[in-house]
């Protein structure tokens, strides 16, 4: 049995919308935290929040795999009506999270070393995160597992639940942080304590929305989990996802280290405008994973036409969404950079650099959306190579223009470097429909 279930543009957004709303409630719980914390009069408890927080989040991002290679793999099984593999993907996706997860809890003390040498900070700071990051890692099975789970959920079209799902989350934390803080006194700790319990009731709630994979006998099938290349087949999608991503962040980091010897003032004109990247990210998402599903089940049907179709309506929304920000960005642009920052050094020089966020999106959106379409076929290895290439243009582009043009050279490089990536993808593109010709078991 294969999927023929119409492809329209209500199913696209279907998936998209929310998405995009469950990502506009992430940035409220940092402000919460961080709220929170700030009302004890204190320097040192924001310090040690903000660095504990960004310390375990580069650390659970790098699990981020799981999420990706998860929808692609459970889209495919979906499309083929394979519902004793989708059941049995969840499981070896949690099966993953816990053995990573316990990994992390045994690890704890030389992880926290190294990530402090890398973002040292005062003791006093530092002793308070350790204490925040203490507590936090005993739900690092629990948050690595979410990513699975999310996963899941996006194979199956219900990114509905996914927003309950995020939306449980924050608003769990978020009741507690007021609750633990500003009621009981608890600082830092109260900060930690509330995410912990936040994470594992989301564990709790995701795994009764994937109640239907439990009513599978297969979950539990120890043949099929463990089966050898079902299980290779995993390991490869998610390593080749984990090294693009890899260098993806290496990017994003390089350019806030170039933008660093800039001077303080472009430095911080440069983490102002980021979050417009941050804004269209949040925004293409819903777009690119709807991609990830509607091209996963069409590889798992073996039709092409699907899988162009479905291709085609996440983009047409997609190129709606990045125009629409892109005329956003070029009115309201002066607007937002003032809301960021008060400073008039840093002002100025925001507006200065703003045309390349009214650009970004359009210069970006091929990339996020072929991205979506490679996860979706689990053409993994594409994603991992192109990346590469675009890495290193990159790095070319870096040595050529940021001498001769400074920061707008810097800029110019990462444009450079999502044009690349569009370019290289959709060149490898025409091997993707291709491969549906033949065996279509195979992750390449």
């Amino acid at each position: 049995m294969r999927d023929t279930a119409p492809l329209t543009h209500r199913r696209v957004l279907n998936i998209a919308v929310p998405i995009v709303i469950s990502n506009a409630t992430v940035p409220i719980l940092g402000a919460v935290d961080t709220g929170v914390v700030g009302q004890m009069g204190q320097a040192a408890p924001i310090g040690a929040v903000g660095i504990g927080a960004i310390i375990l989040t580069a650390i659970y991002w790098i699990f981020g795999f799981l999420r990706m290679g998860t929808t692609g793999l459970a889209a495919q099984a979906l499309g083929r009506r394979d519902l004793p593999e989708v059941a049995a993907l969840l499981s070896r996706a949690l099966l993953i999270a816990g053995v990573f997860g316990v990994l992390l809890i045994v690890l704890r003390v030389p992880v926290f070393w190294g990530a402090f040498q890398l973002a040292p900070a005062s003791p006093e700071v530092e002793a308070l995160a350790r204490s925040y990051m203490d507590i936090r890692i005993w739900s690092a099975p629990a948050a690595i597992a979410i990513y699975g789970i999310t996963g899941w959920l996006i194979a199956a079209e219900r990114t509905r639940a996914v927003l309950v799902l995020q939306v449980w989350m924050n608003g769990v934390n978020i009741v507690l942080d007021l609750w633990f803080v500003l009621g009981l006194g608890w600082g830092v700790e109260g900060v930690a304590i509330a995410t912990f319990i936040a994470e594992w009731s989301g564990l709790a709630l995701g795994l009764w929305l994937c109640r239907a994979a439990f009513r599978q006998p297969d979950w539990r099938n120890a043949a099929r989990v463990f089966d050898k290349t079902r299980l290779i087949q995993m390991s490869v999608v998610n390593g080749d996802i984990l090294i693009r991503s890899v260098l993806l962040q290496a990017a994003f980091v390089s350019f806030l280290f170039f933008g660093a010897g800039l001077g303080d003032v472009t430095l911080a004109a440069n983490q102002v405008l980021l979050q417009f990247l941050h804004i269209t990210a949040y925004a293409l998402d819903g777009f690119a994973f709807a991609a990830e599903a509607l091209v996963g089940q069409a590889v798992g049907s073996a039709s092409v036409a699907r899988l162009r179709q479905g291709a085609r309506l996440a983009t047409v929304w997609a190129l709606v969404s990045v125009v629409a920000l892109a005329l956003g960005f070029a009115l309201s642009g002066p607007w937002l950079i003032d809301t960021m920052t008060t400073a008039p050094d840093v002002r100025d020089a925001a507006r200065a650099y703003l045309p390349w966020m009214v650009v970004a999106p359009l210069l970006g959106v091929a990339a996020w959306m072929l991205d979506g379409i490679f996860i979706g076929a689990t053409r993994t290895r594409d994603m991992r190579n192109m990346m590469a290439l675009s890495f290193l243009t990159y790095l070319v582009a870096l040595a050529v223009l940021l001498p001769a043009f400074g920061n707008h050279g810097l800029w110019a490089a990462m444009m450079v470097m999502f044009v690349v990536r569009a370019l290289t993808l959709a060149w490898r593109y025409p091997a993707l429909e291709a491969s549906l010709a033949p065996a279509m078991g195979s992750s390449r």
